[in-house]
């Protein structure tokens, strides 16, 4: 009766100790010298005597790079990186204005000035134009407005999608710089 070999089981986080694959590995010690390449045994052994672990840094190296490290500890400070990474990184949203063909200026200015906080936000704005009635001939009319919103944000906003009609409304899509 034969029997399956011995697959190691899933990691997740570096290798450490036996489950280093490679035959030789590159090491650096606990105080960060380069101690060379050598066997994987001999490099656990040396690791053992300080009382650490053999962690394997960078896998895909020719030799992999190990080092002298408690592993429970490299673990708990990658996870540390990883949450302040994913804290800082910025999500951006897509903010919708609307607003109608013969929009006056005062609402305009209005809405020009929530365009300008979205986009200082750095959040994507959507900007929709509806039509109603006999407003739908008159395209062009649509087309000159947000050609105007396109130039009143020209320094702060970049043009993601240019002006399209869907059905009856005229949608544009502007982002931060």
């Amino acid at each position: 009766m034969s029997r399956r070999p011995l697959a190691p089981p899933p990691m997740n986080g570096p290798r450490f100790n036996e489950f280093i694959q490679s035959p030789k590995v590159r090491v650096i010690d606990h105080e960060g010298e380069n101690l060379g390449v050598m066997f994987t045994r001999e490099a656990m052994e040396q690791a053992q005597s300080v009382g650490l672990d053999l962690v394997e840094v960078s896998p895909n190296a020719d030799p992999p790079v190990a080092k002298f490290l408690d592993v429970g500890k490299y673990k708990y400070e990658a996870q540390k990186k990883a949450n302040i990474a994913r804290k800082s990184q910025k999500t951006q949203e897509i903010k919708e204005i609307k607003m109608r063909p013969n929009i006056d200026d005062h609402d305009y200015d209005t809405k020009m000035k929530a365009i300008h906080k979205f986009l200082g936000e750095g959040d994507k704005v959507k900007i929709t134009l509806r039509f109603r009635g006999r407003e739908l001939s008159h395209g062009q009319l649509g087309m000159i407005l947000l050609k105007r919103v396109q130039d009143d944000t020209a320094e702060i906003a970049k043009i993601e999608s240019y002006p399209r009609m869907e059905g009856r409304q005229m949608l544009m899509v502007i982002s931060p710089k």
